[in-house]
């Protein structure tokens, strides 16, 4: 039978061909805890009496969200996720490290596994071609204890990408356009799968910043057939040996296709509330933006540092617009710091902070004034999603967050081409 990605996976993992709507209970091979989640996830294993990790060297634990800690509470929370590790094995990832999704592709995640994570933007290791999904605390819990899971197979909706992106159009561009179009719940519990011609052509770190939102548009996973450039990153982080190719079948059945032409594809934001709320950067011109966050999972690596600094540099932020900067992991961080990014920043007038969530999550790092603006590249701009409900927040592409710092309001990237 002809297998979509998702279903090719699910298949190989529990040993027989798999259908849509079909229950199974599979082997995980990464399963992951971040912070906020974590320690939810430590004390229902306490409960059950199964405070344990079958899997350790891929089990990970994040402190990401809020690091370095803030407050004592959440101090507290780190401490449980360190104990958990030193008394498992379990991997720790510690303040300064990364967010958890970049920190899995970079180093976890391979073509191939079943990645779970308390976290709903763990779907962005789809990319590498791994059926990669958050859940909830307590079964990623279970997931970590017995090294099992399970999952209703998803319905796949393949998005078929020709074309390449204009001048000032990026990945982030892409996803927002087509979360606009099926809105919200669009795909809800399906497997998004991107392919065609104009998919071959984009670098993982496009790949990445798609599957990251595909959750967005409801979708279980995101995923990316494991090719040549997956061989080439995997390489790049001296894990060659994890790469495996795997694609769709060519004659297998999707219940949806969606078509983009990469080509026609303008700058996009969304608007407040929802993240289906896209407009044209042109459309949204115009609105006086206080802050300007560039960074996070969706778009903290360092592609995107280099098309941002690639604008700021030789200019300065509007003096009456904060500008954030936050490195998606240490990795990141160090080639921006070797490529003079770190410092092209902080003379435009930028604060560069460590490694983490930051101001994304809303604890720390950039949290909003009553009625203030951010325009941000992160994956949610939900009513109090950077710590204020008073505030608003447009989500953007790197290229127009950067251009907007500049003007103080939002613009479309293509002014500031050059």
């Amino acid at each position: 039978m002809a297998s979509t990605l998702a279903e090719k996976i699910i298949a190989a993992h529990v040993g027989r061909e798999v259908s849509p709507g079909e229950i199974v209970v599979t082997g995980v091979d990464v399963a992951a805890l971040q912070d906020g989640t974590g320690p939810l996830a430590l004390q229902q294993l306490e409960e059950l009496d199964m405070l344990r990790a079958v899997n350790p060297e891929k089990t990970i634990l994040f402190i990401d969200h809020a690091a370095p800690s803030p407050r004592k509470e959440l101090s507290n929370a780190h401490k449980s996720l360190r104990d958990f590790a030193a008394a498992t094995g379990a991997v720790l990832s510690e303040i300064n490290e990364g967010v958890c999704h970049q920190r899995l592709v970079e180093s976890f995640s391979s073509p191939g596994d079943i990645v779970i994570g308390a976290d709903s933007h763990t779907c962005t290791s789809g990319a590498l071609g791994a059926f990669a999904t958050g859940m909830g605390s307590t079964d990623v819990a279970i997931g970590i204890a017995t090294g099992k899971t399970w999952l209703k197979v998803p319905e796949t909706m393949l998005v078929n990408v020709s074309g390449s992106f204009g001048e000032g159009v990026y990945a982030k561009d892409l996803i927002l356009y087509l979360i606009g179009e099926i809105g919200a719940d669009g795909a809800t519990y399906m497997a998004l799968e991107f392919a065609g011609p104009g998919v071959e052509a984009m670098t993982m770190s496009d790949r990445l910043t798609i599957a990251n939102m595909a959750v967005e548009a409801g979708a279980k996973t995101g995923l990316f057939a494991a090719d040549e450039k997956t061989a080439a990153f995997l390489e790049e982080q001296g894990r060659a040996g994890d790469f495996k190719e795997i694609a769709a079948d060519p004659d297998a059945d999707y219940s949806h296709t969606f078509a983009i032409d990469a080509g026609e594809l303008v700058p996009m934001v969304s608007a407040p509330h929802t993240v289906d709320n896209t407009v044209t950067a042109a459309e949204a011109s115009g609105r006086k933006l206080d802050q300007v966050y560039i960074g996070t999972c969706t778009n903290g690596r360092i592609e995107d540092l280099r098309v941002a600094a690639g604008i700021l540099r030789g200019r300065q932020r509007n003096p009456s617009t904060r500008l954030i900067v936050t490195p998606g992991s240490r990795s990141v961080y160090l080639k921006a710091a070797a490529e003079g990014l770190l410092a092209d920043f902080v003379e435009a007038g930028a604060m560069v902070t460590g490694t983490g969530c930051g101001a994304c999550v809303g604890v720390h790092g950039g949290i909003l004034g009553d009625g203030e603006v951010c325009l941000a590249t992160q994956n949610r701009n939900f009513q109090g999603r950077m710590g204020n409900a008073e505030a608003f927040i447009y989500l953007s592409s790197p290229a127009t967050a950067a251009a907007s710092a500049i003007a103080g309001k939002i613009v479309d990237p293509r002014e500031f081409s050059g």
